[in-house]
């Protein structure tokens, strides 16, 4: 792919009403994208019918939610969950008699990480396991949905599994110097990927982040035979992260948040929806904007993406919302200090000399350096120390704002969609939130 390809017009539901099925496929844990997509859902009348990735017993074994976990993961998503433990990723299954991955990297340290043999063979027999218990687990799933969805109803399967971080103290450490280490706590992201525990992480990331995308639509194919057979219709999305296009001096620019380990994952997550949409399977990845959500903490700088938002909203109309908007921004800041000094940082920053060899969308996702994250990371908390209170910051309410309007974009996107991988930009996302804050 050489090019993003942007929504460029703001969509409309065309398909789905009172009485459809919406199928989050992924648990909600907090704050998030989904929740975006399950409001729009709920207010155009859909049945939500939710999934759980189960929980671990003390000897680490996977289980269904307990009643009183369903009861209460049922009334957060506000509809009904098949309990059926859905964990996608290898790194706490093994084949009989062997350590997981996990137990594995039991003796791994801070020192001794980018030395550290893992042995493959049991790694590959450990995936074989975790993919035959997952594909398990979606046939059973499949089997559920059968029985819940009536004739003649369309249905909208969203998939929002990504991740895939083995569970090890260690690699805490580690993601603390690769993600956020300046100076002399510097680490090249790219000497993770080459390390064994890297290659095992990207595995991980793929079965978890794309893998489970693919069986999704694998095995829901005789479900997605018989609602077509009756006259619904199929759709499926999956969230994506490969940069967007921000507004840099007057234009809308790509760029990306710097280092996304999950960007292969995320890459193999747009081929198979491209070989779906080949076969005729409407099914999208849509590429969002970058937001702080419970996941993405682990990272710094991510808002450095996210901020340029406010501009885009005065650009593409403004408005009595915009401006009251940049005004209580403005009040989560430091006395003396203003949304526009704010934005001459991230403006200063995106200008640097260190940050331009990451603005080719073509060598995305590209490998840190010492002096990207210098700028990216020091950019980043000398922002966050503009603020009266670090854990109120302008950054969280654009996060909630993206997550509104990705909802309503995706939902209606998807009722007649383009092509099988778009990009939201800041540009559809401003004009989104207007259209529903009004000017």
């Amino acid at each position: 792919m050489e090019h993003p390809l942007a929504l460029k017009s703001i969509p409309a539901n065309t398909l789905f009403g009172e009485g459809d099925v919406f199928v989050l496929f992924g648990e909600m844990f907090g704050r998030g994208y989904a929740t975006g997509l399950i409001e729009a859902a709920k207010a155009a009348g859909m049945t939500v019918i939710g999934m759980t990735m189960g929980r671990r017993d003390n000897g680490g074994a996977l289980r269904p939610l307990t009643d009183e976990e369903l009861a209460a993961a049922e009334a957060g998503l506000g509809g009904r969950i098949i309990n059926v433990p859905l964990m996608a990723g290898f790194d706490m299954d093994a084949a009989p008699g062997e350590p997981t991955p996990t137990d594995m990297l039991g003796e791994m340290t801070l020192e001794n990480w980018q030395g550290f043999r893992l042995d493959q063979d049991r790694i590959a027999r450990a995936r074989e396991v975790g993919v035959a218990r997952f594909r398990d687990a979606v046939t059973r799933v499949m089997a559920e949905l059968e029985e819940m969805i009536p004739a003649g109803r369309n249905v909208f399967f969203a998939h929002t599994m990504a991740g895939g971080i083995p569970r090890a103290k260690v690699f805490m450490a580690i993601a603390n110097r690769v993600y956020k280490g300046r100076g002399a706590r510097y680490m090249s992201s790219q000497a993770l990927i080459d390390s064994d525990l890297g290659k095992l992480i990207l595995q991980n990331f793929d079965e978890v982040t794309a893998n489970s995308f693919g069986h999704l639509l694998e095995l829901s194919g005789p479900l997605r035979a018989r609602i077509e057979a009756q006259g619904g219709q199929v759709r499926y999305t999956a969230y994506g992260y490969h940069g967007t296009r921000v507004l840099i001096d007057g234009a809308y620019r790509w760029q990306t948040y710097t280092n996304y380990t999950q960007g292969y994952a995320k890459m193999r997550l747009e081929g198979l929806a491209r070989a779906a949409w080949d076969k005729g399977v409407k099914a999208v990845v849509f590429n969002c904007p970058e937001i702080r959500t419970n996941s993405s903490d682990v990272f710094a700088g991510i808002e450095l993406s996210l901020l340029p938002l406010l501009t885009a909203l005065r650009h593409e109309g403004g408005g009595a919302w915009v401006d009251d908007l940049w005004q209580y921004c403005e009040t989560l800041l430091q006395d003396g200090i203003s949304v526009d000094t704010v934005l001459q940082m991230v403006h200063d920053y995106q200008h640097n000399p260190a940050m331009q060899p990451y603005y080719d969308f073509a060598s995305w996702p590209k490998a840190n350096s010492a002096d990207q994250v210098e700028q990216t990371v020091g950019t980043s908390q000398d922002i966050v120390n503009l603020h009266k209170d670090r854990k109120t910051l302008v950054s969280d309410v654009l996060s909630q704002h993206v997550v509104a309007a990705t909802g309503r974009l995706i939902f209606g996107a998807t009722s007649t969609p383009e092509a099988p991988v778009l990009w939201l930009d800041h540009d559809i996302v401003a004009r989104q939130l207007i259209e529903m804050h009004g000017a």
